[in-house]
């Protein structure tokens, strides 16, 4: 015995499963979900779409229940202040469903994420987990991990990675606030040492086969996306960024985009958004943009000059074929006093969002 728990006996922990119990009988499936994933771009409610939004990390946070991740958040406040038909990208993580004081799985956090945005007809992307391990067990992924260790229970979880996935995808995959499943932000997979193998992206893509796989033989109805920086880190840089885009487990691939206010097409000719755009293109999937990062604040720039600038960067990578946007980041406790990338309540690239997201 090894410690990790099977599908199986989680399941049967989870949701009460009892081995004499007579079989249900059968449900009408539910509607199709909003969001799909074609070659031309997403669509929503049958729609082409493009949607602006925001990521919200610490949406799941609950001081009264789990160790958060940043500040709590007035979620129907939130939610509500949104347009109609935006798209948000949170962090879902498996301690994000974990009671500090017990140890044991309390999904209170996260449930009230999917509720609120099903209220105010809004969409998600929660994130299963993170390559640093931030707001979690803070355990950097290595290639061990990514060659197998996701089978195991980190120190500090109840779950392993593989099973937290598989209950996060049953317990939500019915909602209509969700998009998509996000496998990993921001996925590398370094060896031990913090070296890259030339073996990395055979590492990642199967590490993304199986991943994605285990998805889909619980939900075949919702896309599936990867939180792919796109700017050559280990796994992904040049070609193998189509390599493992291509994997049969990625519905819709990604770009995270910092260091380049106002550009459109950030990045060289080997790692750059342009070429990722012409490689998502060859693969027939959507690219997201699904962080954008810019400063203002104290010491840089005024909100008023990154709302004009983000709308420049925006308008551009439509207009280059990407798939939709979402800034870095909300919080409700901006600090204007600092030079961040903090976008509050009231902040006006808000607006350059409102006036850009939607269906067509």
């Amino acid at each position: 015995m090894t410690g990790r728990l099977s599908t199986a006996l989680v399941a049967a922990a989870l949701f009460g499963v009892v081995g004499c119990a007579p079989t249900p009988a059968p449900t009408a499936l539910p509607p199709v979900p909003r969001v799909q994933a074609s070659p031309s771009g997403l669509t929503l409610d049958g729609r082409p779409w493009w949607p602006a939004g925001l990521n919200a990390y610490q949406l799941a946070t609950d001081w009264s229940v789990n160790r958060g991740c940043g500040a709590e958040v007035d979620l129907d406040g939130f939610f509500g202040s949104l347009p109609q038909g935006s798209l948000t990208r949170f962090n879902a993580f498996q301690w994000l469903a974990i009671d500090k004081a017990t140890g044991a799985l309390d999904f209170t956090g996260i449930d009230r994420v999917f509720r609120a945005a099903e209220a105010r007809r809004q969409l998600v992307i929660p994130v299963l987990a993170a390559q640093d391990g931030s707001c979690g067990d803070e355990i950097f992924k290595s290639s061990d991990w990514y060659d197998g260790g996701w089978h195991d229970v980190a120190p500090g979880s109840v779950l392993s990675y593989e099973d937290w996935v598989a209950t996060a995808v049953k317990r939500w995959r019915d909602s209509p606030a969700l998009a998509m499943w996000e496998l990993m932000g921001e996925p590398e997979p370094l060896t031990p040492y913090r070296s890259c193998a030339v073996t990395a992206g055979e590492t990642l893509r199967t590490f993304v086969d199986d991943a994605g796989a285990l998805v889909r033989s619980l939900d075949n109805r919702h896309p599936i996306t990867l939180g792919l920086i796109g700017g050559g880190q280990c796994g992904t840089a040049g070609p193998d960024y189509e390599f493992v885009g291509a994997s049969p487990g990625l519905d819709v691939l990604q770009y995270h985009d910092y260091g380049a206010d106002g550009v459109p097409l950030p990045g060289d000719v080997y790692n750059g958004l342009a070429l990722h755009i012409e490689q998502a293109q060859h693969l027939r999937k959507p690219i997201l943009v699904a962080e954008i990062g810019q400063y203002a604040g104290a010491g840089c720039v005024s909100v008023l000059e990154r709302a004009r600038t983000v709308a420049a960067k925006l308008d551009g990578q439509r207009a280059a074929g990407t798939a939709g946007a979402l800034l870095w980041a909300f919080v409700p406790d901006p600090r204007p006093g600092e030079c961040t990338y903090d976008i509050g309540p009231d902040d006006p690239v808000r607006g350059v969002l409102r006036e850009r997201n939607g269906t067509r």
